[in-house]
Formats: C-alpha cells, structure tokens, sequence
C-alpha cells in the first residue's frame, strides 16, 4: 500500500493525502529564478556566474533547496534570445536575472511581467528602461555604469599606455542602440588628439573586413566599446588585433586573459554578485519599483605584458603600477 498521510477537516471527514502530492506542491512554493544571457556559458567570463551564485547564498538561497535558478543563453543570436523571452514571458517566475540591453529588450518586447535585475546594463535611462536611477518604475532595476564615462577613460588609458597611438578604431555595436558612449568616446578622443574611425560591428563574418580597412586608414589601436555582441565574439577581435599588431583597450579582463592588451571597467564578477542582493530583496516581498539602481564601486585595471612583447610595445610603468592585474 502507498504510503499516505492523513487530514483531518473540519467536521471530522477524514482524508488522505499523498506524499507525492505534497512535493508538487512544495515544489511549486520554491521560488524560481531565470538567469538570461545574450552570449554562451563559453563566452562569458565563468567568475560573473559563480560570483552571482556566491551572492544568492549570501543572501540565503541555495539552489536546489530554497530556491531554483535556470541559465539560458542566447548564444550571440537575437532570434534565439527573443525565443528564450517568449518562452519566460508563459512562466511564473519569482524573478528573471540578465546583463545588458538586448536581451532586456526581448523581455520586454515579449511583455514579461515578472520582475527583472539586470547586473549590467551601460544607460538605462536613455535606453528607457526606466524612468529614473532612484525610482526606477515598473519592474525593472539593477545595477548600471551610467555616469562613469567608461569609454572616454578608456581611450585615456590607452594613450597613457602606449603614448605613440595616432588612431583608434573604435569598435560599436548598433544593436546597443544607445549612442551616448560612443559620443563620449568621441568627444574624450578629440581631448587627447586622437582621431577615431568607427568600425561597426554586425556581421560576424565580416569582422576581418573591418580590420582590412582600418589598416589602409593607418589606424594604429583599437578601443572595444561596451557591448555584449562584442564580449561573445572577442576572441575573434583580440586574433584580429594580433594579426595586425594593434594595441587595443576594452571593457572587462575576460579579454586580457584572452590575449588582449588592456582592460578597464567596473568589475563585472562584483557587479553579479550585487545583483543576486535584489533578488533577495524582491523575494521578500520588495517591488523593483522600489529598489533604486545602483553603481558599480569596484573598477579593475589589468595589462597582458605577454601580448605587449609579441607587439613589441613597452607599456609604460606608471600605468603597470596602477593595474590590478598583470600577465606576463
């Protein structure tokens, strides 16, 4: 015989319950996370996941006890992010957790109301996913680089650096939509008497294009700027920047361990870790309408000596002695 447990109602009618039935509905009681990547598990710097899981267990949630976390990923294809969007738009999620605008976008886009922690995100603002960084509004928040004039600083650093840098290509993604760093980007290249060539990226396969033609504009370094499209096909960028001997500068370390030259931005890893704090917070009964978008505190500098050999660049030693990080 099954075993089962037995009720008692009210007026004494007695009846039973399976033990079977009782884990569904437990089941149904644990709170369900969604993590929504624009890239791949490949791609994206490992800490930036781990991290966000040391944060959810700082916070108390385990998953697989107390709570339920799924990772889908995009894999660098707009179509198969705005799939992954219907797909959690039909779900009764506690809360969706995602990096950047695109596949924010495709939430929206997909009318999901559950609510949404984005750890990265450049300008939300002048992207309109909310309303402002100390009232969001609807069911957005997260945490957000704007204000920091990342772009600029990294063109700075990269001058700082290698001081013989003429021209840069500045590599933009148009799926970003938001033009307000590159504008700075521009405007802060003028400062330091750089010119700027703005190679866009879009087509993977035409990459190697973009290069070809910057070498015949005597383009002699490379700035990446912010993008999710840009960290998923890095690689490819940094082979690039290497067959062309060209100093380049970008947003995260992922791309120093890559074989890039330098990097400077927020710490990433840090910022997934902050991002599990919201989603705490809103399982305990908080509307992200509630919980103002904060700023990242923590920025990492880091140098590949390696790559500067193989380019036969000597980076200069006030810059070494700032970076947080140096390969050789």
């Amino acid at each position: 015989m099954r075993r089962r447990e037995f009720i008692t109602l009210a007026g004494g009618t007695v009846i039973a319950w399976p033990l079977v039935a009782q884990a569904e509905v437990k089941a149904l009681l644990v709170p369900r996370i969604a993590y929504l990547g624009a890239s791949s598990p490949a791609s994206l710097d490992p800490r930036q996941i781990e991290q966000f899981k040391v944060g959810l267990i700082e916070n108390g949630l385990i998953d697989g006890q107390n709570v339920t976390v799924d990772y889908l990923w995009g894999e660098g294809s707009p179509d198969r992010l705005r799939q992954h969007a219907a797909d959690l738009a039909k779900r009764n999620l506690s809360a969706i957790v995602t990096a950047g605008p695109q596949p924010l976008r495709a939430l929206l886009e997909a009318k999901v109301s559950s609510p949404i922690v984005f750890a990265i995100l450049s300008d939300p603002i002048s992207d309109g996913f909310v309303q402002s960084l100390a009232r969001p509004g609807g069911n957005i928040t997260g945490l957000s680089m704007i204000g920091t004039d990342l772009e600029s600083k990294r063109l700075q650093i990269l001058k700082e650096g290698v001081p013989g840098i003429t021209k840069v290509m500045l590599l933009h993604d148009p799926t970003m939509r938001s033009t307000v760093g590159l504008e700075r980007a521009q405007s802060g290249a003028s400062g330091l008497g750089l010119e700027i060539l703005v190679g866009k990226v879009t087509e993977v396969d035409k990459l190697g294009d973009i290069f070809a033609e910057a070498m015949q504009q005597d383009v002699n370094g490379v700035a990446g700027l912010a993008s999710p499209l840009i960290n998923f096909n890095r690689k490819r960028l940094i082979d690039l920047c290497s067959q062309y001997r060209l100093p380049s500068i970008w947003e995260a370390i992922a791309y120093i361990r890559d074989g890039g030259l330098i990097s400077y931005g927020p710490s990433f890893p840090e910022m997934y870790r902050r991002s599990a704090g919201y989603v705490a917070k809103i399982l305990k009964g908080i509307k992200p309408s509630d919980l103002p978008v904060e700023q990242p505190t923590k920025f990492e500098l880091a140098v590949n000596l390696k790559t500067a050999k193989l380019f036969g660049l000597e980076i200069t030693p006030t810059l070494l002695g700032r970076a947080d990080e140096i390969i050789e």
